[in-house]
């Protein structure tokens, strides 16, 4: 096919100039990477008028075709959420470059001595929906690790990510870095996904950030190595000791604060002494602050509440909706997450320091949490600056993926004249 055959040759285009200009970034020095983003915030800011004049019709034509509500507000972008992007370009040009960074080191018997230094993945391809922060978020992060990087950003956002892209470009411009150390793929053909997931003799790794179906159709076909981020399906187990004003708290910004983000909480799961001694102080908040709580057990029949049904648990809802149920006990809140959750961001509320123990060794949630609301599942909540997704897979990179995750490493070995006996 004709489509098809255009994107196979943009897609080995694109990808000779980024492996090209991945070589220059594997060596250039931390100054003009910082420069670079910094620039680029600085027009990004500057251009902000030009950015939200094509985010508002890329918001119309979503609107058209009836987008939910969720992926509507991840689409949006304003001047706070402007100001957010351009914040987090600067907190990532303020890290500590990992690029030639030690890990380790250690001497030999045989006269060796043997360094473990972090290097460059070498061409990163993110795929992704609705989020037009991506752009910079991903391009900073690469470019920051040393990597050149591909990206595939939805339709429904296609002249916002443009716009966005511009501003990166001229941050490399200024900084004298290759301007294809950042592409975005310039059409809304969707056999471009299909080519980058094949493209393995110019991609070092796959980033997908998207819905359920775009990750899995990533996984299914992906024949470059992935960071997977399936679901955002996140529980908060209150615990029996837990104090009742912090856990409301808690409960209603993990579910409310905005509930189209992988770590808004999408399961509650209250321990039966908690909810003897306090009642349904919880349900009662969420159902108040406007929220559809899916309730099993003794909790459906509290007035408000909708009866759950068993495909009510384990669903990422990115709405004003909360299953809810009893469990007698922290084993079994840990029973219901290991067959519900999707191994992305799970909290417990108490203050019985042995429950929270046995809770963290006892799942295996890329984060866990305290005592915290899990909208804090995300790279510039855990000092990253930015984050490029939220891996759940179990190799290399786990939880937010920042620029330190976007490396590799390589071994350097020394010795003065050893010859192997």
């Amino acid at each position: 096919m004709k489509d098809l055959d255009d994107a196979a040759a943009l897609m080995a285009q694109m990808g000779a100039r980024a492996r090209k200009a991945a070589q220059v970034l594997a060596t250039a020095g931390s100054d003009r990477k910082h420069a670079a983003l910094v620039s680029a915030a600085e027009a990004l800011w500057s251009g902000r008028d030009e950015i939200l004049l094509a985010n508002a019709e890329d918001l119309i034509e979503a609107e058209g075709k009836g987008l939910t509500p969720a992926m509507i507000d991840r689409l949006t972008l304003d001047d706070d959420r402007i100001r957010g992007i351009c914040d987090g370009l600067r907190a990532v040009a303020a890290q500590h470059d990992p690029v030639g960074e030690t890990i380790a080191e250690w001497d030999r018997p045989s006269g060796l001595h043997i360094r473990r230094v972090r290097t460059p993945l070498g061409v990163v391809g993110v795929i992704y929906e609705s989020r037009p922060n991506v752009t910079a978020d991903a391009g900073a992060l690469c470019l920051q690790a040393g990597n050149a990087v591909i990206l595939r950003g939805g339709s429904e956002c296609f002249r916002s990510n443009a716009a966005i892209h511009a501003a990166m470009a001229t941050g490399l411009r200024q900084a004298g870095l290759p301007d294809d150390a950042i592409q975005l793929v310039p059409t809304r053909d969707r056999a471009m996904v299909g080519e980058m997931l094949r493209a393995s003799a110019w991609i070092d790794v796959i980033v997908p950030r998207g819905g359920k179906s775009l990750v899995a159709r990533v996984q299914d076909e992906a024949r470059v190595p992935v960071f997977a981020h399936l679901e955002g399906i996140c529980h908060t187990y209150v615990g029996a000791t837990a104090d009742p004003a912090m856990a409301t708290e808690i409960v209603l910004n993990a579910k409310t604060r905005r509930t189209g983000i992988c770590g808004a909480l999408e399961c509650l799961l209250i321990d039966w002494r908690f909810y003897t001694q306090h009642g349904p102080v919880l349900i009662d908040a969420l159902l108040a602050a406007g929220v559809e709580v899916r309730a099993a057990g003794e909790l459906a029949k509290l007035p408000g509440t909708v009866p759950a049904a068993e495909g009510d648990f384990g669903r990422e809802y990115l709405d004003m909706i909360c299953a809810a149920r009893l469990v007698d006990g922290v084993d079994e809140a840990i029973a219901h997450i290991r067959r519900y959750g999707s191994n992305h961001t799970d909290a417990i509320v108490t203050e019985d320091l042995q429950a929270r123990d046995h809770f963290f060794a006892n799942l295996d949630s890329a984060i866990l949490m305290h005592n915290a609301s899990t909208q804090f599942a995300d790279g510039g909540e855990f000092g990253m600056g930015a984050e490029i997704g939220i891996a759940t897979g179990k190799m290399h990179a786990r939880g937010p993926v920042g620029a330190e995750q976007l490396t590799s490493f390589k071994y350097l070995v020394e010795g003065g004249g050893a010859v192997r006996r």
